[in-house]
């Protein structure tokens, strides 16, 4: 309607204006359906895995350069400290990438001021555990103990504006678990949240 309106159609930076939203409204639509469509795959075991061995560092870095452009639009900044030693895991590449995607995406999103990320990777008994951290809004304990939970949305304060249908951690916590992993939260209101997520080394 914008574009269409007389006054817009005839000025080139108006309509590119109006053109870009277009074009990131089209893409969040499509990530959504692709969000029901994974998780409805998932409660029917019928999503694909194709399992190798991949190096989960590097796979974390790959996801991490495919959100810069997002967290530069909002000058943010991420660490990453990856100390672990034994980082060749037996699982699905695209999964994994899209799982972690979702954690840095929720990371940026959730966190008012300029997002601050930290990524961290350890060694443990039997396996490799990373973690992503924020200084973002937070969440109360109640939220955390539902967070996992398919469509959940915390629907009080500001976080309503957050656009999305409550899958992201949902999928996340199902594609850990097809892993063979575990994936737990701490978070605290106003001062930011920790994704933990163990993986065994077969």
């Amino acid at each position: 309607d914008s574009i269409t309106n007389p006054k817009i159609i005839d000025n080139k930076k108006e309509v590119k204006y109006y053109s870009d939203i277009i074009r990131e409204e089209n893409q969040r639509m499509n990530n959504q359906v692709e969000s029901v469509l994974r998780m409805s795959l998932l409660d029917k075991h019928d999503l694909e895995f194709n399992m190798g061995e991949y190096d989960i560092h590097e796979l974390i870095s790959k996801a991490v350069s495919k959100i810069e452009l997002l967290l530069r639009e909002r000058n943010g900044k991420i660490d990453m400290k990856l100390d672990a030693t034994q980082t060749v895991l037996q699982l699905d590449a695209d999964h994994f990438t899209n799982a972690v995607l979702n954690l840095l995406d929720n990371a940026i999103k959730y966190s008012e001021d300029e997002p601050d990320i930290e990524i961290k990777s350890n060694d443990i008994p039997g396996g490799i555990r990373f973690s992503i951290r924020d200084k973002g809004m937070g969440m109360s304990r109640e939220v955390t103990h539902r967070i996992f939970d398919k469509f959940y949305r915390k629907s009080s304060g500001n976080i309503h504006n957050i656009k999305g249908f409550g899958l992201g951690l949902s999928y996340v916590k199902a594609i850990i678990d097809t892993f063979g992993g575990s994936i737990s939260v701490k978070s605290e209101q106003g001062k930011g949240s920790i994704f933990e997520i163990s993986l065994p080394i077969q």
